[in-house]
């Protein structure tokens, strides 16, 4: 195994963790920003309110990229064991 090799893999790794885990985050995002908006306009300063809407939005954006998320892993891990011959010969 060459630096070239683990490099390529881990960046490949970090890739797909990313691609998995960016609609999440950025739906939490956006969510975390319109919430903080609507407790500065209306000076509410409850912590709950914060914390609901994003386990909604974040829970519900995982369940409809559910099926392209496991097909986006699955794919990656495909790849990762059919090269797993020419990675160790």
């Amino acid at each position: 195994m060459t630096y070239t090799l683990v490099t390529d893999l881990a960046r490949n790794a970090m890739l797909v963790t990313a691609l998995v885990a960016a609609p999440l985050l950025l739906v939490a995002l956006l969510i975390g920003l319109l919430v903080s908006v609507f407790q500065t306009v209306t000076q509410i300063q409850e912590q709950t309110l914060s914390f609901v809407p994003k386990l909604i939005g974040v829970g519900l954006t995982f369940l409809v990229g559910l099926p392209w998320m496991l097909q986006l892993l699955v794919e990656y891990t495909t790849r990762l064991f059919r090269s797993l011959p020419g990675l160790v010969g």
